[in-house]
């Protein structure tokens, strides 16, 4: 006969097993799920309320998958938690990986090719089998029915019904609704029994000022400390302390029971954490929607108002301010005369347009020039912190004046009868209704789009030599070849020691041109719809302005590698170029991968135009003026400066040129222009000094000033050697 004992035991464990298997799907060893598969797509649980499974998440790319658990019948922000690396990033796996529970290892994600990428770690016995859960827990379990793994113990950024966090636990947020990647705000249990939510640094996750604190710490005895927080069943979520008492962080649900809502409670991406419902049974309809209960601090802007490092840059990037919308989520805006850094990233940091200097002040002040910068008002805005100046007055005025004549404040605050002067960057900006002071911003004159320097001052309204540098609109095959010669020559680089004095810090502030954001442009050119001209590097637009309009060259040859040295120095050379004769560069953009120029408009049409279409066309006497005016422009500031082996695309016409030069047929670049051939001296002249200006060797190309009377016929040009020596070895 079997002992009662045993049989007890026999039936214990028949009970624990029905009832495990009652309240989750059971998921055999050997069982798998393939990214991206046509068949099963999800262990779900017995309700159909949670599912496991892989997730396309990234509306740009349909080959890469999160392994993840979701509310199966919510359609919207329905991910609780999904599988990450050690530093807390997303585990994304390619089309074709494959998740597989094993007996050893548990959960395994292996790629296509079956290497492997994730697995659910520790395992401390051999797995009976997998159970997904209907409170959304995916648990392994052993062959005595105990738990071994579980989801609910590496929590994401979001907290279910049941679930707890332990000390030292984390919630983490997202980089952005859409992007998993991690974000910089964190909820956290301390070993001191505090709850608290913080940012971090996200390349060394070094926590910052905690901007809440649960309160929950006890220096006299642990006994009243927090242990754990505690999410239960009834969407209520409190911190435990070890002597069984409840601190509340929010309160109650009421007229939301849980058998009709859906909760969770989420370290959202912009910092706040919230305590959430979703009805049930709505399957998809559109009346269903998350709804916040519960925000987490109520005013997230004025958060952090005296913290002990202060470290960071606040809720909000660096020179940024943080408003609270009516949903009482946090907006983050640069302030004027600020963009960011990164256009995809709504909470980063904020980079100045321009960059105010020291040096720069002085020299404007040597020119008794008193009207460099203004100061912008600010009503109702504060930067709380990292003040490097502080005195008293009662006038505002003083103040104010105070920052402008400084060269190292970008901003004051005036509030009561304090003046706090501020340098970059600047952190925790706030803007709200009942801060009482009010800000100062120093901004550089005319730094807007509606508000650059007169596009007509140097564009007289005539058929004249103005073109653009780099033949930006196209020219005939003859002018082509004498720019890209000039353009080679060092793309007209500043002297070393000019370009070194005045752009090494910046290579843009220095040069007085505006940094235009995307959103600018392309309203100013309606979205780009109207083309008129295309150059070697791309194709330029039309803009209209409340200044006038404008040119848009919108860069598309620039490679990778070399994309931010080519543009910055094209930039940088073109903006410090002035010449009557010259379309001027008013500014640029440079936002993710974007690279445009912004030109004054030429009203009387392209280069091309006048060379082609125009009635009558014009002569070679004109055209070698233009070559001509060219060289002097180019001569007020520009030396040759170009590495060993750049090349332009343009070399396949240069390549013709000289081979037609070569061969002493010259002749075959003016395209039978009679006049031209009646002057053909001049012409071969231009043509040599046109590949000096090319060789691909620097120490070979000819200084401006040599240009200039080489085009003038005062010095001989001597004949010039095959400008692409090294190419032509390889």
């Amino acid at each position: 006969m079997v002992p009662v004992s045993v049989f007890l035991l026999l039936l214990l464990s028949f009970v624990v097993v029905v009832c495990a298997q009652s309240n989750g799907t059971r998921i055999s060893t050997g069982s798998s799920l393939v990214a991206g598969s046509s068949s099963v797509q999800a262990w779900r649980s017995p309700s159909d309320d949670f599912a496991f499974g892989f997730r396309n998440v990234d509306n740009n790319n349909d080959d890469l998958f999160l392994l993840a658990i979701w509310f199966y019948k919510v359609p919207e922000n329905n991910i609780v938690w999904f599988a990450k690396e050690k530093d807390n990033n997303p585990v994304f796996a390619p089309r074709g990986s494959k998740v597989e529970l094993t007996a050893t290892s548990g959960l395994v994600l292996r790629n296509g090719n079956g290497g492997e990428i994730w697995k659910s770690e520790p395992i401390t016995a051999s797995v009976a089998f997998g159970s997904m859960k209907d409170t959304g827990n995916f648990v392994l379990v052993d062959s005595i029915n105990g738990s071994i793994w579980e989801s609910f113990s590496y929590p994401t950024d979001t907290l279910l019904p049941t679930q707890k966090l332990e000390v030292d636990g984390v919630l983490s947020s997202r980089k952005s609704q859409g992007n998993f990647s991690l974000g910089k705000f964190q909820f956290r249990l301390l070993r001191d029994g505090n709850a608290v939510l913080n940012t971090i640094n996200l390349r060394s996750g070094f926590p910052y000022d905690a901007y809440y604190i649960s309160n929950t710490h006890d220096s006299a005895s642990s006994q009243n400390s927090g242990r754990q927080v505690i999410f239960d069943e009834q969407g209520f979520l409190y911190v435990l302390k070890r002597n069984g008492e409840q601190s509340n962080i929010t309160q109650p649900s009421v007229g939301n029971p849980v058998e009709a809502y859906y909760y969770k409670t989420t370290m959202n991406f912009d910092g706040v954490l919230s305590v959430s419902s979703y009805p049930k049974g709505i399957d998809g309809d559109a009346n269903g929607s998350w709804k916040d209960l519960f925000r987490i601090p109520d005013n997230i802007c004025l958060s952090n108002e005296n913290p002990i490092e202060r470290l960071g840059s606040g809720i909000c990037g660096f020179n940024s301010i943080c408003t609270l919308k009516s949903n009482g989520r946090p907006s983050c805006n640069c302030a004027q005369g600020y963009s960011l850094v990164d256009p995809n990233d709504e909470l980063g940091n904020c980079k100045p347009y321009i960059t105010q200097s020291c040096d720069e002040e002085l020299e404007v002040a040597e020119n008794f020039n008193q009207n460099l910068y203004e100061m912008v008002d600010l009503p109702n805005t504060n930067w709380p912190m990292y003040d490097y100046e502080r005195f008293s007055t009662l006038n505002e005025q003083v103040c104010k004046s105070s920052c402008l004549e400084d060269c190292f404040c970008v901003l004051a605050v005036f509030g009561g009868s304090d003046c706090w002067k501020k340098r970059l960057p600047l952190s925790n900006g706030r803007q709200d209704a009942s801060i009482t002071a009010v800000s100062f911003l120093k901004l550089r004159k005319n730094v807007s789009l509606e508000s650059f320097p007169d596009a007509d001052r140097t564009v007289k309204k005539q058929r004249t030599l103005i073109i653009v540098m780099s033949a930006l609109f196209g020219s005939s095959v003859f002018i082509i070849f004498i720019l890209l010669g000039f353009k080679c020559l060092g793309l007209f680089v500043l002297k070393k020691e000019k370009l070194a004095e005045t752009c090494t810090k910046n290579v843009f502030s220095e040069c007085n041109l505006i940094q235009f954001t995307f959103m600018d442009i392309y309203k100013a050119t309606n979205g780009f719809k109207e083309e008129i001209g295309r150059g070697s590097c791309g194709i330029v637009y039309k803009g209209t302005t409340e200044a006038g309009d404008i040119a848009v060259k919108k860069l598309d040859r620039m490679f990778e590698a070399d994309r931010d040295k080519e543009f910055r120095t094209e930039v940088n050379v073109i903006g410090q170029t002035h010449h009557k004769n010259l379309v001027r560069l008013l500014g640029y953009c440079d936002e993710g991968s974007n690279r445009m120029l912004v030109y004054q408009f030429m009203s009387n049409g392209s280069l091309s135009s006048f060379l082609f279409n125009g009635d009558p066309k014009p002569s070679w006497k004109l055209r070698t003026r233009i070559a001509f005016e060219i060289a002097r422009g180019l001569l007020r500031n520009v030396e040759t400066e170009l590495g060993d082996g750049e090349r332009e695309e343009g070399m396949i016409l240069t390549d013709w040129a000289y081979d037609c030069y070569e061969k002493g047929r010259v002749e075959a670049l003016i395209e039978g222009d009679m006049e031209a051939m009646d002057d053909l001296h001049r012409v071969e002249r231009f043509v040599r000094v046109a590949i000096w200006c090319i060789q691909e060797d620097p120490s070979k190309r000819p200084t401006m000033e040599k240009v200039m009377l080489m085009l003038a016929g005062n010095v001989d040009v001597s004949v010039p050697p095959c400008p692409y020596p090294f190419s032509s070895m390889v």
